[in-house]
């Protein structure tokens, strides 16, 4: 009897040894295991780390990058690289998508004229650490035609009203107006930009005051305020053109950000500089320039813009703007011209003397009346007194009608504003055009 009760503790006592042995190995420990509490304790069996080398890792994908310290070689490519300001999301952003994507012959143009100016534009917001999107702005504006004059009597590229020029130093007079100036014009922009986005800390708002003025948008920002509704942009009470600001150029910055994502095909732009600039002394005509940097004076005209008279007058105090590969075709064409004693400029200033009629003034140079007085700027409103300095040809004078004639010139008056018709603000849909309809428009848009 008492050997069977002894069985079963004999076995447990064989058995539970193997049992704990094989237990601490499974835990990495190998320390002999405690029988029945006899012997001293043991500690606790502590599970030990996997080792890292051991571990079985996911082959997952690269995740991809921008390489920003390898310049690309499309400056598209580093426009898209420093877009960042907020993307705005609104019902009229898509309108407005779709109204470009309508035209792609308009857009095609507006690229293609961008070419020239938007290197430098790109590189100068990069200097100041400001979003590179700002750069197609200008489309926005004036489609990139430094000549572009609006209803509000705003000029040039970034179109400056007069009186924001002057305050930006923008010199306007009947001999050239820098708000038509690439690269006076470009810093004044981007000056005013700055300030304004320092006043309200919002690109959204910095961009509808530059279209609407800081003031109104002011106002408009203390009213919402006042009433405790949202200050942003897509809240505010504004004109609608101002409205569609905005919407305009986030627009085109997607069209730019994925273009084949719209179907539309950019040709890529070089990313190096298209023009340079030369610092010039005296007088100086423009037809004389453009054959000494062997360019076409369309091409002249193009790059320096901001002139109204065949001479560039030293107290503009700008630099010329050449094609990059031409300066140093200027340079040596220049000193040629210098080494054998010839003038900068043809062209004479004849001073109005009392009871001098402009008629006689005309025929004594052998120029019409009419041309005398386009090339002086002289219009109904324009008061001719004794004393007044007039521009005449000189008898080498280079092409002076022909020139005269291609230069930009400030209308007298600006043109009449076009209101667009309610619902017509695309235009009719042509077969197979992209359609968004919009659920609640704010406002309708017109033209600048």
């Amino acid at each position: 009897m008492l050997l069977i009760r002894l069985v079963p503790l004999l076995l447990f006592l064989l058995i539970a040894p193997a049992r704990a042995e094989q237990a601490l190995q499974l835990t990495g420990e190998l320390a002999p295991a405690p029988i029945l509490g006899f012997g001293p304790p043991q500690p606790s069996a502590v599970p030990l780390l996997p080792d890292p080398s051991q571990e079985v890792r996911d082959e997952l994908p690269p995740l991809p990058t921008i390489d920003l310290t390898t310049p690309p070689d499309d400056l598209w490519q580093r426009m898209r690289n420093g877009f960042s300001m907020p993307d705005l999301d609104s019902p009229l952003v898509a309108d407005r998508q779709a109204w470009y994507l309508n035209r792609p012959d308009l857009l095609k143009r507006v690229f293609e004229r961008s070419r020239r100016y938007l290197h430098h534009i790109v590189e100068e917001l990069e200097k100041r650490g400001m979003p590179t999107e700002l750069a197609l702005l200008p489309i926005v504006e004036s489609s990139y035609n430094p000549l572009a004059y609006s209803s509000a009597r705003a000029l040039g590229m970034w179109q400056f009203i007069p009186s924001t020029g002057k305050t930006y130093k923008l010199q306007q007079n009947a001999w050239f107006d820098q708000r038509r100036d690439i690269v006076a014009s470009t810093s004044a922009a981007l000056d005013y930009l700055q300030t304004i986005y320092e006043m309200h800390g919002d690109w959204h708002l910095a961009l509808a005051s530059y279209n609407w003025g800081e003031n109104a948008v002011g106002r408009a920002v203390a009213k919402n305020q006042a009433k405790g509704l949202p200050t942003d942009y897509r809240h505010l009470k504004m004109p609608a053109e101002t409205s569609y600001y905005v919407p305009k150029l986030q627009a085109i910055k997607n069209i730019i950000a994925q273009p084949q994502l719209f179907g539309i095909s950019l040709d890529p732009i070089p990313n190096r500089p298209y023009f340079a600039t030369v610092e010039r002394s005296g007088n100086m005509d423009i037809a004389l320039a453009a054959r000494l940097a062997e360019i076409p004076v369309e091409e002249f005209i193009a790059l320096n813009p901001a002139y109204s008279r065949p001479v560039m007058p030293d107290v503009a105090n700008s630099p010329l703007v050449l094609p990059a590969n031409k300066v140093q075709t200027f340079l040596e064409n220049l000193q040629q011209h210098e080494a054998a004693d010839k003038p900068l400029s043809a062209w004479l200033t004849h001073n109005l003397k009392k009871g001098e009629k402009l008629d006689a003034v005309a025929k004594r140079y052998g120029i019409s009346p009419v041309r005398l007085k386009q090339l002086n700027g002289i219009n109904a409103k324009t008061k001719v007194v004794p004393g007044f300095a007039l521009l005449v040809p000189g008898k080498d004078a280079i092409a002076y009608d022909a020139i005269a004639a291609r230069l930009p010139q400030t209308p007298a008056a600006p043109p009449k504003a076009t209101k667009w018709k309610k619902g017509k603000a695309a235009g009719k849909p042509k077969k197979g055009a992209v359609v968004v309809k919009i659920r609640k428009p704010a406002v309708t848009p017109k033209k600048r």
